[in-house]
């Protein structure tokens, strides 16, 4: 893993992400996934299942 270099839009250097910091975050990121995904994304609820020969039908 290598250092990230963070630039704004004009070009200049913001911050600089070291090797340390990528890794106690890729460790956070395995043991707990859920708190890095990105709010206001909507997910399909699961399908409903009616009987053993019923389709699964979505809810609308």
């Amino acid at each position: 893993m290598h250092e990230v270099k963070v630039y704004d839009r004009s070009g200049k250097l913001k911050k600089i992400i070291s090797v340390k910091a990528l890794t106690r975050r890729s460790d956070r990121q395995i043991n707990s996934p859920s708190s890095y995904i990105k709010k206001g994304r909507k997910t399909k609820p699961p399908a409903k299942v009616l009987g053993k020969d019923a389709k699964p039908v979505r809810a609308r």
